[in-house]
């Protein structure tokens, strides 16, 4: 049996009220697990995984970000951080949890774990607080071009002036995830490439806290973020003493058919961490945690987790 409870606090935004979730084991747990959600999702669907964790004595927190979820304030935007600097108030609300949970469990293990977006946002939070977490796993991350960011900033910052940036517009949307259904083939949604289990796919579709566009402004701060962990000189700022996990799907769009995640990963090596794993899935997509043979993926993570508390 686990505990399983709901948490708030003041965003670094001013206006909203971050929602998170905890799970907890009954005994004293042997580490904590932070986990960082993905683009038009929230931390809750990471449930299963989490409760699997916590019985297996890992604590597992995690918030929803802003514009996300349950951390929407009043009137607000769906899927928009913020005006200005949007990308690193949601940064400093993963580090709000990160003390939180820390001052909780002040002498046991911390991890990070971020999926897709939330893998950005933990690259960022790796470079922007060396040492502050004992270890990161990176989950279905990717590497952009320069010249892909470039492009995407401009058409981006166009159509914000033009629509205004706290709204989604359909080629900035296309400019993102058009293409992630190429090379899937006998493709059934526009969805499919999240994952190859159609359950999942069509749960997610089901589910009104997911799948939203995305608005140009967070389209922006993500390109923003992007660029930032992308550059070897900010990857260098890393504690490299921390152990680090890759972990993705071989078939996932976000890192192009393994060539995004291998490239990141090779900004790791380059920077010297000392441990530094990638594991592929073959035939896996996007969401690892929810396709047909996801009792496989919980458990490398356990036993990776184990092995480094």
């Amino acid at each position: 049996m686990i505990i399983h409870n709901s948490f708030y606090f003041p965003s670094s935004d001013g206006k909203t009220t971050i929602h998170g979730e905890e799970w907890l084991p009954e005994c004293a747990p042997k580490a904590v697990l932070q986990i960082a959600h993905g683009i038009a999702e929230y931390v809750h669907r990471y449930n299963d995984f989490a409760a699997f964790l916590a019985e297996n004595g890992i604590a597992v927190v995690g918030e929803d970000h802003i514009g996300h979820g349950d951390s929407i304030a009043k009137g607000a935007p769906h899927i928009y951080f913020a005006e200005k600097d949007g990308w690193n108030k949601v940064v400093s609300d993963i580090h709000s949890v990160r003390t939180m949970y820390g001052e909780k469990y002040p002498d046991i293990p911390y991890f990070l774990m971020g999926h897709s977006m939330g893998s950005f946002l933990a690259r960022t939070y790796l470079i922007k607080f060396p040492g502050d977490v004992d270890g990161a796993i990176i989950m279905g991350t990717g590497q952009q071009s320069p010249a892909l960011i470039a492009g995407g900033k401009a058409i981006g910052t166009l159509i914000g002036k033009l629509n205004g940036f706290d709204k989604p517009h359909d080629v900035v949307t296309n400019l993102a995830f058009g293409s992630y259904t190429k090379g899937i083939e006998n493709v059934r949604t526009p969805l499919d490439w999240l994952s190859v289990n159609e359950e999942n796919v069509d749960r997610y579709i089901a589910d009104p806290k997911c799948g939203e566009d995305a608005t140009v402004g967070l389209f922006l701060d993500m390109l923003g973020g992007i660029g930032f962990i992308r550059k070897q000189e900010n990857v260098d700022k890393m504690d490299v003493t921390k152990p680090v996990l890759f972990i993705a799907g071989e078939e996932d769009p976000v890192g192009d058919c393994r060539k995004g995640v291998k490239a990141a990963f090779a900004t790791f090596d380059k920077a010297g961490v000392k441990d530094l794993t990638c594991k592929l899935y073959p035939g896996l997509r996007h969401e690892i945690l929810n396709e047909d043979c996801k009792e496989k993926v919980y458990e490398y993570i356990l036993k990776w987790l184990l092995e480094r508390i």
